[in-house]
């Protein structure tokens, strides 16, 4: 039974942000857990949605899915009891979704925080991706606001310890419920979970303290690379929270195609047009590659579709040594418009070599012969 797709399971949209994806999960998490839901096939559907997320909400495993399908999402990807241990989506959060979450221990609001990963997609030539080179980019992301430092407060005012949580960011309480009575914990109402509340937001950032910038990069690109290869550039995604190490930026590869040579792993393919005389008879030929063109010694009696190949002449091996090899595919090209001694000369070769050829052909010949008096 073919897979469900994970943004249809998700119910968003394909260019849909960490965010989005997060809160369709938690709504549909709600909805389908078994112990909320007793409906005849709740559980697999909550796995179905819990195994979309985990996809989705990976960088890296998203982009896969992006590329391939479900087909570049193997098994070990995702695994339901290691799901349901730990990470977003297992029970420690999935009880403080439903309200029971210092009961499986919370988690604090209001510490450093990493920030979130970032994809650009980058489209270089065919010949940038069989040498390499670099490349500068610019890209929309949240960094640190340089009036307040990130700590969200106008510079001279006052940062204070929240009296409701008395800095903790959460606040608990205990809660009956049809499983028992477990202990609630959530962010605070007062600071949002900050644990301190800005006397006064800064002006800059309106008290986020991020803005949002404009970040010129240069990218390395190492020779070799395909579509789909994706390059990591640690610490260049969105900025931390609250003193957090920035998130990665991922750069995900799209190569031109090349109007001569076609690529399968690190091989290239090209067709070269031969005439049938130097088919039949062998040639020297110039042939394109990679570096310019270089003499190919075509042999005699060289058969259309016959394919050759140039050693260590396709792409080099991304990050190892060695290159992969160009094939030549040779196209015999069989001359249209004839003139009366050129079809004469084939029809002689053709009597020597005992060939067949069609009675029409043998009558025009004969009356061409008859007309030059051969």
């Amino acid at each position: 039974m073919a897979k469900k797709d994970y943004y249809e399971l998700l119910g968003v949209d394909r260019d849909a942000d960490q965010k989005e994806i997060k809160r369709a999960y938690r709504k549909l998490a709600k909805k389908y857990h078994p112990d909320m839901n007793q409906e005849k096939d709740t559980s697999e559907r909550f796995k179905e949605i819990s195994e979309a997320y985990e996809i989705l909400s990976d960088p890296d495993k998203r982009a896969r899915y992006d590329q391939y399908g479900h087909s570049g999402i193997n098994d070990q990807d995702f695994n339901f009891d290691d799901f349901a241990r730990g990470g977003f989506g297992g029970l420690d959060d999935l009880f403080n979704m439903f309200g029971f979450g210092g009961g499986m221990g919370g988690r604090r609001q209001n510490g450093p925080r990493r920030g979130a990963d970032l994809q650009y997609r980058l489209q270089i030539s065919f010949e940038e991706a069989a040498f390499g080179g670099k490349k500068e980019i610019r890209i929309p992301r949240e960094e640190e606001c340089d009036r307040c430092g990130g700590s969200g407060a106008e510079p001279g005012t006052d940062v204070k310890t929240c009296p409701e949580c008395n800095g903790q960011g959460q606040v608990r309480s205990s809660q009956q419920t049809p499983f028992g009575q477990f202990t609630q914990t959530r962010a605070c109402p007062k600071c949002g979970g900050d644990g301190k509340i800005v006397e006064e937001a800064c002006h800059k950032c309106n008290g986020s303290g991020k803005v949002r910038k404009q970040r010129k990069l240069t990218v390395n690109i190492p020779a070799g690379v395909d579509t789909g290869t994706r390059l990591r550039m640690s610490g260049e995604g969105q900025a931390g929270e609250k003193g957090g190490p920035a998130g990665d930026l991922y750069i995900v590869i799209d190569v031109q195609e090349h109007k001569i040579f076609d690529r399968k792993g690190d091989d290239l393919y090209c067709e070269v047009p031969i005439s049938f005389v130097q088919a039949t008879l062998g040639d020297k030929i110039k042939v394109p590659t990679l570096e310019g063109k270089v003499q190919f010694d075509i042999p005699e009696g060289t058969q259309p579709g016959t394919t050759f190949r140039l050693k260590n002449k396709g792409i080099q091996h991304l990050n190892g040594y060695g290159r992969g090899d160009q094939y030549i595919k040779v196209k015999v090209m069989i001359p249209k418009d004839l003139d009366n001694k050129q079809k004469e000369l084939l029809a002689e070769f053709a009597d020597i070599s005992g060939e067949e050829i069609n009675p029409e052909h043998k009558s025009f010949l004969k009356k061409i012969k008859d007309a030059i008096n051969i």
